[in-house]
């Protein structure tokens, strides 16, 4: 099992003071660890959340700007971009999945799933695109998008989500071309099994969970501050060269 404490001795210590970083879904799982990453590293972080006020959350989210947002209203998105001021970095971390009643094979949940996923990545991208060209960020400024291991294989209980990822890479590629002249730097994350609010679920068919296990060489779920990690680089001036990429963290399950 992975553990913190023994990997602090060659941990990687990153160094974003002064800059500004705006994680979507930053309220919890993948998306807090993120902001708590950066947060750590010096920078001034906002989040985005679904609920009213930070205070609505179990857990603490000291420190951060917390903005509620819908990511399927293009206006609120604009809004949210018009707010900030200046921007250095952009993690397009909100997502969901719709398995159950109805699923993703309804039309209209498949949509939503599209929209809530793909679609609200593109549009906040374009939002944020003058801050992040206007970035004296050592390295560029970066997008840094999340995709999934969904983004390349079938996961039929989710094809709206799994169309959505596999379009976030597809978007990363483009964006990044497209902008490689004007100081924005854009990568993705793609994550292999990792324990949040959307993967808890899994645990109460254990079937299903062993199945998947199965496929990870390393036997095991990856945890949030494993995936951090790979974004804080990814955003830095060591990743200065690197545009376009998706960056599986998955446990080997790529490469089985």
């Amino acid at each position: 099992m992975w553990d913190a404490g023994r990997m602090a001795s060659n941990a990687v210590r990153f160094d974003f003071a002064g800059a500004r970083v705006l994680v979507t879904g930053g309220s919890n799982g993948i998306g807090l660890a993120i902001a708590r990453a950066f947060q750590a590293a010096g920078a001034g972080v906002t989040i985005t959340g679904t609920r009213a006020q930070a205070s609505d959350y179990r857990h603490g989210l000291t420190g951060f700007a917390y903005v509620k947002l819908d990511v399927r209203d293009a206006a609120a998105i604009a809004r949210v971009a018009a707010s900030l001021g200046a921007l250095d970095v952009l993690v397009n971390n909100a997502g969901a999945n719709f398995p159950f009643q109805p699923s993703e094979w309804d039309p209209d949940v498949f949509e939503d799933s599209v929209r809530v996923n793909l679609f609200s990545a593109f549009r906040m991208s374009l939002a944020c695109k003058a801050l992040l060209s206007a970035s004296a960020l050592h390295g560029g400024a970066s997008i840094i998008n999340l995709a999934s291991m969904a983004s390349f294989r079938a996961v039929p209980i989710v094809p709206g989500y799994g169309s959505a990822k596999a379009g976030i890479v597809a978007l990363t590629r483009n964006l990044a071309v497209q902008w490689a002249k004007e100081n924005v730097r854009v990568n993705a994350i793609a994550p292999g099994l990792t324990d949040s609010n959307m993967t808890t679920p899994m645990k109460a068919f254990p079937e299903i969970e062993a199945a998947e296990l199965a496929k990870i060489p390393m036997g095991r779920r990856g945890v949030p501050d494993e995936i951090a990690p790979a974004v804080l680089f990814l955003a830095s001036a060591q990743a200065s060269y690197v545009t376009g990429a998706t960056l599986a963290v998955c446990g080997g399950f790529a490469a089985s």
